[in-house]
């Protein structure tokens, strides 16, 4: 379960880079759209916040794609949880769909 997490988190976050990427290969990374799994317990707070300097800001599925839809970039990657992470994956399928 843990593996195919992870490999989840890989992909979405592919997916939501990808395109800021591609926009020019010698933008900052400071223009990215990363988002992680993250649980919403102290230690990974902690942990989140030691790694980048500030805690973690959740962002939700919906939340998610309409940063996408609007090409919108964070310096810090944002943290989604597992459950939102399962509704981002059915949004995305069902918008691929139409």
């Amino acid at each position: 379960m843990r593996v195919s997490a992870l490999t989840a988190l890989a992909l979405m976050a592919s997916s939501l880079t990808l395109p800021a990427m591609a926009l020019d290969s010698q933008a900052a990374p400071s223009s990215q759209r990363a988002v992680m799994i993250c649980a919403t317990d102290a230690a990974t707070r902690s942990s989140f916040a030691r790694e980048y300097g500030q805690a973690p800001v959740y962002i939700t599925a919906r939340e998610a794609l309409t940063a996408k839809d609007l090409g919108q970039t964070w310096s810090t990657p944002r943290c989604m949880t597992e459950r939102e992470h399962a509704r981002y994956l059915h949004l995305s399928q069902s918008m691929a769909a139409r």
